[in-house]
């Protein structure tokens, strides 16, 4: 009952059974250590790590970035 809520009212709406209250979402969410946006994103399968390169990101000079991004391209194999 790590949410404070009764096992059975989590089951309905892993079910679909149930839906959350808007309260209860957030607490879902803050749970997960996701946000909102993370949650309905379900083609980000490391959601913690893409924020945390997001805010490293913004750290970065013009060409410390610059060479992050030529790094990208040779992982991805783009030309």
């Amino acid at each position: 009952m790590a949410l404070g809520q009764n096992p059975s009212y989590i089951n309905r709406i892993e079910n679909c059974v149930a839906y959350p209250s808007m309260e209860m979402f957030f607490s879902i969410c803050e749970y997960l250590d996701i946000t909102p946006a993370e949650f309905f994103d379900g083609h980000n399968h490391v959601p913690n790590q893409r924020r945390e390169l997001y805010l490293a990101l913004d750290r970065l000079n013009a060409k410390q970035t610059s060479l992050l991004l030529s790094l990208v391209h040779a992982l991805l194999g783009d030309k």
